[in-house]
């Protein structure tokens, strides 16, 4: 038998679990503002021909670059990050561009277009791809109030996070070890929870599930990225397709280095305190 009210108690819990999600929603979508703009920069300098001045062909990769130097300039004096975050997206810069000078001298993929601000035929804007992924979980951070359980002392994810790092130019002379990398992250993160805040109400998901969903949706984001022209893999130089699924596993490693800075930047060890109501 139904017992009085519990229709109105249904409709109570479904609007409020809409509401949450809505509010997720939300919040993720101001995380992902510099993403999202990378991907504007890229379709609409697609769409529009560069122009030439004074005799000088502008290309745009160049005008990406210049872009996204001054959109970070406007997230930091906005107070959107902080000059400690603005460094830390400034390494995955870095390593970003190094990994990238790498990967096209070994031909597993190609930059296109012509650009006059490049490095060994990489292009310096390509750093703020990877960029991007740090300041998604940077705000990501702020904005969910992330906190973390059963996170490690530091020794242990920077070693892994080394390794991975590692793995990404020697499995080109030595066996991957990609797959043994996945499975020591499974297992020393496999008790580890990401906290988060949506209007007063805490929530909580294995760190493991949210590598492989974050993995998922920048695979997802490559596709886009390929089809503009942003890079192109050799097997795309004929007609542009969907980029395989094996670089699934490449993805998810990646999300699983840059957490690991993002994480020692946000000192995950202010340990996690149960809340008075956690989901």
């Amino acid at each position: 038998m139904q017992m009085p009210g519990s229709r109105s108690n249904y409709f109570k819990d479904f609007k409020f679990a809409f509401s949450q999600l809505l509010e997720l929603l939300r919040l993720g979508l101001l995380a992902v503002v510099f993403p999202v703009l990378i991907f504007g920069l890229l379709a609409l300098t697609k769409l529009v021909a560069m122009p030439n001045i004074f005799g000088v062909q502008i290309h745009r990769y160049d005008v990406i670059l210049f872009a996204c130097l001054a959109i970070q300039y406007l997230m930091w004096r906005t107070n959107l990050e902080t000059l400690d975050e603005l460094r830390v997206i400034g390494v995955f810069h870095l390593l970003g561009l190094l990994l990238e000078i790498f990967k096209t001298q070994m031909g597993s993929w190609a930059y296109p277009e012509m650009a006059l601000l490049k490095i060994s035929n990489v292009p310096l804007y390509s750093g703020f791809m990877y960029a991007s992924v740090a300041s998604f979980m940077i705000q990501c951070w702020r904005l969910m109030r992330l906190q973390l359980e059963h996170w490690h002392s530091r020794v242990v994810p920077w070693v892994l996070a080394l390794a991975i790092y590692i793995n990404f130019f020697s499995h080109h002379v030595l066996p991957d070890a990609r797959w043994v990398l996945m499975g020591l992250v499974v297992l020393v993160f496999w008790r580890t929870k990401v906290h988060l805040e949506l209007r007063q109400s805490r929530y909580q998901i294995p760190l493991v599930a949210v590598f492989g969903l974050l993995g998922g949706l920048i695979w997802v984001a490559e596709n886009i990225a390929t089809y503009f022209n942003a890079w192109q893999y050799p097997s795309q130089r004929g007609a542009w397709h969907m980029v395989d699924t094996s670089k699934l596993s490449s993805w998810c490693l990646l999300i699983i280095v840059s957490f690991i800075v993002v994480a020692a930047l946000k000192d995950p060890n202010a340990r996690w305190k149960a809340p008075s109501r956690d989901h």
